[in-house]
């Protein structure tokens, strides 16, 4: 089913869509920015209100008013802002490329353009894989779910190669709980009205979808299936149980794994998907073993219809367009808010930009990443690692020892800017024109036996998981490495014709955010070669988890919709990251002014720049049901709350007057000093 989700950085964002212009664009320092006079878009403040008593309402309040949240849309700030631009690129990319008959990004763009023969088609492309489903009995189940996990639709198990955690330059397989189609457990378990309204509207939707597909008896297999996936959550981990990295690292044998859950052929599975491999790592033991428990007691007919409606869901998009609109309907509108469907050409770019992500990349980083901005956020990589090193040097809670391993991090950091060093070979993917839902099904089996062919392979250390096309930005703690896409390096983050404040709040603060997750509350736990071991002694970890326990309870304080708050323990590393980063970025800006005063500009100090740089890439509007989602399950607090992370900075609290008495005010005692 069509899963919600998340980038893998901080990214929630800004918001005005003004034509945004790239470094490629800016042909001289005398240019102009694409924001306001150096930056900033003064017109989106509101300075009614003052900035210690809502810092993101004094500089986005204006904005916030006079901008919607487009209809295809359940969010919208300057991340979608910028992945829209990015869109329109590779748009004009893909038409162009769909003249040409030998090209394979225009075929598969073209393809899924065509509804008109999609609709045509009706059910015949997918009729084989379900009448698969449908003949099977329990004992080819475990071979069923490794084949539709390769097509790409989802089962009550998630397993997927990467490095392992304890042996970084090796990969190892590792399993996932699954099986929910709902974003998260509390969906099914919650007695919050909306949650079980969410829910009431799931059972009515696979009931829809069992229909559209001609099935009998819709009414009851529904309920069975929800009332299915409602045990599973049961048994399953919360998204805070799952973010941690020592608690997720069980590697057992595949015969070790078949006694602790033997309601489950896991054996089997594995044979059928490919796998060739004795060991895996299991990230949730306790839920493993609970979900092979009612596979085992799971009448044969809620088995199959799981696969049956996953299927159906999984490719709404290349099927007849009632089952678009009814998949729509549900994981779109009920459970974001989003009221429109995207335009087509849209979705087609973001399946063309999954599928053949890196033959689109090309083609997109040689027209659009020019050389010199790539050059630009080397220097600031730089800056900030320089600014991270002497903060680490001024720590008053960690002792030298791990002070000088921390360094050693740092030392061993592999930034990638823009796309990465090589590209992927499509050459074994068919692309078929005429063909959408065959591309489709072909375009995930082609990256199921991508991923499983790494098991006893070199580690890819050029592999990304973001395309250049993507607004965002990753760590990745086993590689020891911090992303930036091309596609990021735009105003409102980064503009060569800004002032230099306003990019170290922007941008700059976005590196120092992925640099300092290696040294969050889970990314610390990763030592300089990307090894999962406890390389602080315990005295640093003591002082580490207080200092993370007051960032855990100011968050949890924040309620962005009555009733619902923030969820402390789950957005913690984002938050560190946050706050460690703006503060890192803070140094790295001043260091740049060369001991000289920073000037006034527009009537604001360097300072007050910085910090309103920081505020404006966290521009953001959501839908209510959207918001509701992300506190369950986004790592990353609401963007309101994320920009008050300057409470905790004394230099704001200099550059804004900010004082007692006034809502985002922190005495001294009370700032959260971690790095």
């Amino acid at each position: 089913m069509k899963p919600f989700t998340f980038a893998l950085l901080a990214a929630t964002a800004l918001g005005s869509v003004a034509i945004v212009q790239t470094a490629s664009t800016a042909a001289t320092t005398k240019a102009k920015p694409a924001f306001g006079t150096f930056g900033f878009d003064e017109t989106g403040m509101d300075k009614s209100v003052a900035p210690g008593d809502d810092f993101y309402e004094f500089a986005n309040g204006g904005w916030t008013k006079r901008t919607p949240i487009p209809a295809d849309k359940s969010s919208f700030g300057a991340f979608e802002g910028l992945q829209d631009l990015s869109d329109q690129r590779t748009h004009g990319l893909l038409d162009a490329a769909a003249t040409d008959a030998n090209s394979k990004i225009g075929r598969a763009y073209s393809t899924y353009l065509d509804t008109a023969g999609i609709e045509a088609k009706g059910l015949a492309p997918i009729k084989p894989w379900l009448a698969k489903i449908e003949g099977s009995t329990k004992a080819d189940y475990a071979a069923l779910v490794a084949e539709a996990t390769r097509n790409g639709v989802g089962t009550p198990f998630a397993p997927f190669v990467g490095q392992d955690a304890k042996d970084p330059n090796a990969y190892t397989l590792t399993m996932f709980q699954s099986g929910l189609s709902l974003p998260d457990r509390d969906y099914y378990l919650s007695d919050d009205p909306k949650l079980a309204a969410a829910k009431t509207a799931y059972r009515a939707h696979v009931a829809k979808m069992l229909t559209l597909a001609g099935e009998s008896d819709v009414d009851a297999r529904a309920a069975a299936l929800v009332e299915f996936e409602t045990e599973i959550a049961k048994v399953s981990w919360t998204n805070i149980q799952s973010r941690d990295a020592d608690a997720t690292y069980n590697k057992m044998t595949v015969t070790e794994l078949q006694q602790k859950a033997p309601g489950f052929d896991f054996a089997a599975m594995f044979k059928a998907a490919g796998y060739r491999t004795d060991t895996l790592v299991v990230a949730q033991p306790s839920a493993i073993t609970g979900i092979a428990a009612l596979i085992a007691k799971a009448p044969d007919r809620v088995l199959k219809d799981q696969l049956i409606v996953g299927s159906l869901d999984g490719f709404a998009d290349v099927l007849p367009q009632a089952f678009d609109a009814e998949n729509f309907a549900m994981f779109g509108t009920v459970l974001s808010g989003t009221p429109q469907q995207r335009e087509r050409w849209k979705r087609a770019v973001t399946f063309t930009n999954g599928a053949l992500t890196d033959d689109v990349s090309k083609v997109y980083v040689a027209k659009y990443f020019p050389p010199a901005t790539k050059a630009a956020a080397d220097t600031m990589v730089k800056n900030i690692i320089a600014a991270m090193n002497v903060r680490i040097e001024k720590l008053d809670w960690m002792t030298p020892e791990t002070k000088a391993k921390a360094h050693a991090k740092l030392a061993a950091f592999t930034p990638r800017i823009g796309y990465p060093s090589q590209w992927h070979d499509y050459a074994a993917l068919e692309i078929v024109k005429g063909d959408a839902f065959g591309n489709e099904l072909r375009a995930n089996q082609w990256s199921f036996d991508d991923n499983r062919s790494k098991i006893g392979q070199p580690v890819r250390r050029w592999e990304w998981g973001l395309t250049p096309m993507t607004v965002n930005a990753q760590a990745n703690p086993r590689l020891v490495a911090i992303t930036f896409p091309a596609a990021i390096m735009q105003p409102p983050f980064f503009d060569p014709n800004a002032d230099p404040a306003v990019n170290y709040g922007g941008m700059g603060a976005v590196i120092g955010h992925e640099m300092s997750h290696h040294f969050d509350d889970q990314g610390s736990k990763y030592d300089k070669n990307g090894k999962l071991t406890q390389w602080w002694t315990e005295a640093d970890v003591a002082a580490f988890k207080k200092r993370s326990a007051d960032l855990v309870a100011e968050y949890d304080k924040y309620e962005p919709l009555p009733g619902k708050f923030v969820k402390g323990a789950l957005t913690l590393g984002e938050n560190s990251a946050d706050l460690a980063g703006l503060s890192a970025s803070y140094d790295a800006y001043h260091n740049s002014l060369g001991g000289k005063p920073a000037p006034m500009i527009g009537g604001y100090t360097g300072d007050q720049r910085f910090y309103l740089g920081w505020a404006q890439v966290w521009r953001r509007s959501y839908r209510e049901a959207n918001l509701i989602q992300r506190l369950l399950i986004d790592p990353h607090a609401p963007s309101v709350q994320r920009s008050w992370i300057v409470r905790n900075m004394d230099p704001w609290y200099a550059a804004f007057k900010a004082q007692p008495g006034q809502k985002m005010y922190l005495p001294p005692e009370q700032r959260v000093r971690i790095w």
